[in-house]
């Protein structure tokens, strides 16, 4: 549309049609002249052109910065049967005890009977760390130290013992702390966390002669859950008198008494899955024995419980995938499975299934992804459920400027 010769015609075109002017000749032909020269001779103001050219972009598409389509993300493959099985003889089937650690150093420790086996993920080989005699076995926990060289061992007659996997050599013993067998270990720095059958909870300072140094009552049976938070600064402890105790570093005390942060009574059975969440820090999970089958979600600051879900089954033990938001649990009758659930909405992602008796215990590979479980039919498995570690991809080229090869005016 021509807005130019259209605002003409709307105004001084018509006027001498509407309100006619009298004219001389000379000034009627001067009017003809003018229009005939400025292409005004129509008679329409809507008129179709000529398509125009297309306009050329003043800046070439390899100098723009204008965001692509992002590529959709595929879903992730959950392999449905385990990757690797071992054998695992003298396996105790005992719901309280903590058998199978994974360290730093990507090496697997699990204690079968009296003996505690490493199995190196690198190579793929077996040895054994440390064989205790009958009076003082079985063994009833292991846990690495942050180093992943360092390992603790706990003991059914109460002694928890320190090993270098370095050298094979045992570096001390801890005792008089508890009255009963250890059954549960948590590291936090220098510090080893203990619990026992006796309802104890210990803070053992491994650099010093006398390693107590902070004791924790709350639980009137064993202790069979500890884990502390990244930050080190709570404690989540669990128990067959079915509470889970939320304790704060800041308030322990080796004079007296030291009071929990928050008393938790909602399961209705024994708590021993205990599982602090990686990408929110007060973010507690914790699982139900046979009589609850709950998992619960807890906000640690406040003590609220956040959520529960009935798993239909007793829960052995729950891990966090480190790289998306899923958890992981695993239990006993009548599947004897590992679930998968998405966070927060707790769809189930996968079952798996392979185990033929309760899965006791789970631990993490160093990266995330792969996940061993063992069980009481005295297998060991690996599951490359939580994916494949994500390459870390090299930082983008900054998009050369418009005219860079130009001078700049200074």
């Amino acid at each position: 549309m021509d807005f130019d010769y259209a605002h003409y015609m709307l105004t001084e075109g018509r006027k001498g049609k509407e309100n006619p002017v009298s004219s001389s000749p000379s000034r009627e032909a001067y009017r003809k002249q003018l229009a005939e020269t400025f292409n005004m001779n129509r008679g329409r103001i809507l008129a179709f052109k000529n398509k125009p050219p297309t306009p050329v972009d003043p800046f070439p598409r390899e100098f723009t910065s204008a965001p692509q389509d992002k590529p959709t993300k595929s879903r992730r493959h959950i392999p449905q049967s385990s990757e690797r099985t071992l054998d695992a003889p003298d396996l105790v089937d005992d719901y309280y005890l903590n058998l199978l650690d994974w360290g730093s150093a990507n090496v697997l420790a699990i204690a079968l009977g009296n003996t505690v086996y490493l199995w190196d993920a690198k190579d793929g080989s077996t040895s054994e760390l440390d064989t205790v005699d009958d009076e003082n076995g079985p063994v009833t926990s292991v846990s690495w130290a942050p180093d992943g060289c360092h390992i603790a061992i706990g003991l059914n007659n109460s002694d928890v013992q320190l090993w270098d996997s370095t050298t094979n050599r045992q570096l001390r013993t801890l005792r008089g702390g508890h009255r009963l067998r250890v059954g549960s270990l948590a590291w936090n720095n220098h510090i080893l966390t203990t619990g026992g059958m006796d309802g104890q909870i210990i803070n053992n300072d491994v650099r010093v002669r006398s390693h107590i140094v902070e004791t924790y009552r709350g639980h009137e049976q064993e202790v069979c859950g500890l884990k502390w938070s990244a930050s080190g600064q709570q404690l989540a402890s669990g128990g067959n008198d079915n509470l889970l105790h939320i304790w704060d570093r800041s308030m322990a005390s080796s004079n007296s008494r030291t009071q929990w942060l928050h008393r938790l009574e909602d399961h209705t059975s024994a708590v021993k899955a205990l599982a602090w969440c990686p990408f929110q820090s007060n973010l507690l999970a914790s699982g139900g024995g046979g009589g609850d089958r709950c998992i619960k979600f807890w906000n640690t600051h406040t003590g609220a419980c956040i959520n529960s879900v009935d798993t239909g089954s007793q829960v052995c033990a729950l891990l966090w995938n480190k790289n998306e938001r899923e958890l992981l649990s695993s239990h006993g009758f009548t599947q004897n499975q590992l679930t998968l659930w998405k966070y927060p909405s707790m769809v189930r992602m996968a079952e798996l299934t392979g185990h033929t008796s309760r899965v006791l215990y789970m631990a993490q590979s160093p990266d995330g992804c792969t996940v061993a479980s063992a069980a009481g039919d005295e297998t060991l498995r690996f599951w490359n459920v939580f994916g494949v570690p994500e390459v870390a991809k090299p930082a983008p080229k900054a998009n050369p400027e418009p005219f860079a090869h130009l001078n700049r005016i200074r």
